[in-house]
């Protein structure tokens, strides 16, 4: 889960010290604003901890501020460390990884606009209940144990969200996801005709990475954008979510790297509709 406590302490330790050094610097917050070409506003709830400023934002303050060299390099590593944020999938497992999937709907319905890219499995808005079971019985020794069926039932509940057409939702994945078998045939070859209609989607954009394209980067990780606000990387152990716009825009460039090289519309559906039937 997030850390609203550890969150909460890094932007007020970060808030307090920028807060400070205008002071020492004899500035007013509607100074420092035209300086660093910001609202007061902005600078106003950036120093009481009400919102998170960015690696940039802190750059222009200390810019304007006048500086440099350590200092400016503590200022800014603090401004990272609070942008980053780790969530345990062994915590989430602790308290049950349902809820994990009730704060996933959340962050879905506060979006306009969500963009996965799952290079291993099928993403969990695509997945079928049986599918999304296989997946998430635990095989693997030291994996944390869960409740399968409730973790299912609220993973499904999530994919309502993409029957409605004021959200765009974008999907990337690999032909290596469609077909690694992760469950019986029957089940693989419903899960690919499963994603061949939801392709069908107005606002649903489906694309396949096939194994014969040429790729320049490697898919190291699953991820998940979500509008301009924030990036979500999936790893064993859990999650890692990063704000900073510049990591944002990073990924949604690998995102459009992938789906340069993939197989998209009427191509993608026919694509899949064949795995199924190899099934």
């Amino acid at each position: 889960m997030f850390d609203p406590e550890r969150q909460q302490r890094e932007r007020q330790n970060l808030a307090e010290a920028l807060r400070d050094m205008r002071r020492a610097a004899g500035l007013s917050g509607e100074r420092l604003a035209t300086r660093c070409a910001m609202s007061q506003s902005k600078i106003s709830r950036i120093e009481r901890g009400k919102i998170l400023p960015s690696v940039t934002d802190v750059e222009r303050i200390l810019t304007a501020l006048g500086v440099d060299g350590d200092q400016a390099k503590q200022f800014l590593d603090l401004a990272r460390t609070a942008n980053v944020h780790f969530r345990s999938v062994r915590v989430l497992a602790e308290i049950g990884l349902w809820r994990g999937q009730k704060e996933l709907s959340a962050l879905v319905m506060s979006s306009s606009q969500v963009r996965h890219f799952c290079p291993a499995a099928i993403s969990g808005m695509l997945q079928t209940r049986e599918y999304a079971t296989a997946i998430l019985d635990p095989t693997v020794r030291g994996r944390p144990a869960r409740n399968v069926e409730r973790t299912v039932d609220a993973r499904i509940e999530r994919q309502r969200s993409l029957y409605d057409s004021s959200r765009d939702f974008t999907f990337v994945t690999t032909e290596q996801a469609v077909r690694w078998r992760q469950a019986p045939a029957t089940v693989m070859a419903t899960q690919a005709r499963h994603i061949a209609a939801l392709a069908e989607l107005p606002n649903v954009t489906i694309a396949v990475v096939p194994n014969d394209a040429q790729m320049n980067e490697v898919p190291l990780n699953s991820f998940a954008i979500y509008d301009q606000r924030f990036v979500m990387c999936e790893l064993f152990s859990g999650s890692v979510i990063l704000r900073d716009p510049q990591e944002v825009a990073y990924h949604a460039n690998i995102l459009d790297h992938f789906i340069e090289r993939a197989h998209t519309g009427e191509a993608a559906t026919a694509f899949l509709r064949h795995v199924a039937s190899e099934f």
